[in-house]
């Protein structure tokens, strides 16, 4: 059987692997009539360990169950010398559990090949998984695939980001064809007559479609990818722009698909809290405006937009877009579909309905938010807030009404008017789902490494080697860069959240007792701890080349991948070095958030004014070649 998180191996159920000094929980199943023969302990490698009974699972549990040494280890139940049940698992070396993301990152950004250092990851993680043999290599060469991408593929959630960003590539391939994209790009050129203002264009749509990243992030870098590249804005430059306008809006806006999983992840924490009063609501509210790396973000990309500076490898790139036209460099590997959509060009004589466009748009963003009102109706109730009604929201079945709702009126539009055929229609419907198809292989990939690295702990060895010495005043930044390597890591802000809060948010309160700080005059160092969680899991996805939301950037804005990365990082790195140092904490130490956000925006200027170039934008935009 290939091992996963939690397998139960015969009457004990208990990981497989698990790491050497790092704390794992063991489970019993069985009813109280374990004990007829004495109080059980667990027995780990010859360590002993309490049991204790939970009624509610019908189980016996041991929550701080650790081995010292690595290799395979025996795991017994016992009561009065008598062993009652029995098994074993494997312990292997903390280290071995971030090999395969930063093998997977190493391979990314040396041989600029995504999906060969993907996959390499997870095979990797599978052997060690499995163990480091000849057969280990081949079982795990086996179960890559067959496990662990299947598991992937697996989860309705996913499956769910796949049909909508295929239903947004359809839709964007019928309004391609049907000349409404066109239209929007006459329309809007009329208003973003130079990169400056294509580049604000692009930012306030990314902060407008507020309500969730992914849509966001689809929608954003569709629609204005024809606009910017007839601008000469480079497509790095694009993916940057829907990059950091994406999960930092969505994370911050009080009404979005984040909050309930936020919030959520805030109630569980704070229930294990001895006296602490406070609603989980209320704790997020608190802790927005230490969001510092978000608020930043979004202020460094306007600032960057409507300076017309750039520096590092996207001054590069800028500076090729407008000398030459071309928004992609030569060795760029992206889609060929995305990338010429010779197929989409609307036949001689289509009509530029900038309407035809828009109006698919509008009943995609209006069918996605119908679609949280209704379900989140459902779950929360009619009377709920409407704070409440989006935070219980089912966005996946959201994002698919609207996606298909879109698809459907652009099809009607064009068909109606006699623009295309249905036999037309269909095809430009094909063509655009096409487009999407290899960066939905890369997406399968990275979420099948973030499953590798949950198999083997990462995240909590990660916490053990940053998280064992906590001060009060630099919590808050520690906590930032631990939820930031481990969203690099494992290439999931949602993932780094769902793992850190339940552990930062008791922890934290445990050191504020620690040292008598646990009153509201303190309750600064748990916002900010609380926002840091968040943002540091933000901060780590932009800057991981396997994360979800960055592949999806790359996807939409029809970018390179590696190029993203690699343009992105200086801006996303310099922007969190501020936020840290001069925001994060200082807060820690009791400074105003308000001040930390002032001294940050200014010195992000600062950096701008001193390291930054114009870009050259005294050509006439011209149109990018094919």
């Amino acid at each position: 059987m290939s091992p996963s998180l939690g397998q139960e191996k015969g009457p004990i159920e208990v990981p497989d692997p698990v790491l050497s000094g790092i704390e794992f929980s063991v489970s019993v199943p069985g009813d109280s009539s374990l004990a007829a023969r004495g109080a059980p302990t667990l027995r780990v490698a010859g360590a002993s360990f309490s049991l204790s009974y939970d009624a509610t699972e019908g189980a016996w549990t041991a929550d701080d169950v650790s081995v010292a040494s690595s290799g395979s280890a025996n795991v017994e139940v016992v009561a009065n010398d008598a062993v009652l049940r029995s098994t074993t698992t494997r312990t292997i070396p903390g280290w071995l559990s971030i090999l395969p993301p930063l093998l997977a990152i190493g391979m990314a950004l040396l041989y600029r090949r995504v999906v060969p250092a993907l996959f390499f990851g997870i095979w990797v993680g599978a052997v060690i998984a499995i163990g480091i043999t000849p057969w280990g290599a081949f079982k795990g060469l086996l179960d890559s695939f067959q496990v662990y991408v299947l598991n992937a593929m697996s989860s309705s959630s996913h499956v769910a980001i796949i049909l909508f960003s295929l239903m947004i590539g359809g839709m964007v391939g019928i309004i391609s064809k049907n000349g409404g994209t066109l239209g929007i790009v006459e329309r809007l050129t009329g208003w973003a007559s130079d990169s400056k203002r294509g580049q604000m264009v692009t930012g306030v749509l990314g902060v407008s479609i507020f309500f969730d990243d992914y849509a966001n992030t689809l929608i954003v870098g569709n629609t204005m990818r024809p606009v910017t590249d007839r601008l000469r804005i480079s497509r790095e430059k694009l993916a940057y722009v829907v990059d950091s306008t994406a999960a930092p809006i969505a994370t911050l806006a009080f009404v979005t698909t984040w909050i309930g999983y936020q919030v959520g992840l805030l109630g569980t924490a704070i229930q294990n809290i001895d006296g602490f009063a406070q609603g989980a609501y209320s704790v997020f509210l608190s802790s927005l405006p230490y969001n510092f790396y978000p608020l930043l973000t979004l202020f460094f990309v306007f600032l960057v937009a409507y300076s017309g500076l750039d520096f590092g490898p996207m001054y590069q790139a800028e500076r090729r877009a407008r000398e030459t036209g071309e928004v992609l460099g030569k060795e760029a590997k992206i889609d060929e579909a995305a990338s010429e959509g010779e197929e989409l060009q609307p036949p001689d004589g289509t009509p530029f309905r900038a309407v035809n466009a828009v109006i698919p748009i509008l009943v995609l963003v209006g069918g996605v938010l119908g679609g949280l009102y209704a379900t989140g109706v459902q779950a929360a109730g009619v009377d709920a807030p409407l704070r409440d009604i989006i935070g219980e929201a089912n966005s996946y079945t959201a994002l698919m009404w609207g996606s298909i709702l879109g698809v459907l009126v652009a099809a009607a539009l064009s068909i109606g008017q006699g623009i295309l055929d249905l036999e037309q229609t269909v095809e430009a419907w094909y063509e655009g789902l096409k487009s999407m198809l290899f960066a939905m292989i890369i997406l399968v990939l990275a979420w099948a490494l973030s499953n590798i690295t949950e198999v083997l702990h990462t995240a909590d060895f990660l916490v053990s080697v940053l998280g064992e010495w906590l001060p009060p005043g630099v919590v808050p930044a520690l906590i930032f860069v631990l939820a930031a390597a481990t969203a690099f890591a494992t290439g999931s802000s949602w993932g780094t959240m769902g793992i850190l809060m339940p552990l930062v948010v008791p922890l934290v309160w445990a050191v504020l007792v620690q040292n008598g700080m646990d009153d509201p005059s303190h309750y600064h160092i748990l916002y900010s701890s609380v926002s840091c969680v968040l943002a540091g899991s933000v901060w780590g996805d932009h800057c991981s080349p396997i994360s979800d939301t960055t592949i999806l950037s790359s996807m939409a804005s029809g970018c390179d991948h590696v190029e993203h990365v690699r343009t992105q990082l200086p801006y996303a790195l310099s922007v969190g070095t501020v936020a840290i140092v001069f925001g994060t904490l200082p807060a820690g130490f009791g400074m105003p958030w308000w001040v930390g956000l002032l001294v940050g925006a200014a010195l992000l200027y600062g950096l701008l004014k001193v390291v930054g170039t114009p870009v050259d934008t005294a050509e006439a935009p011209a149109e990018a070649p094919a």
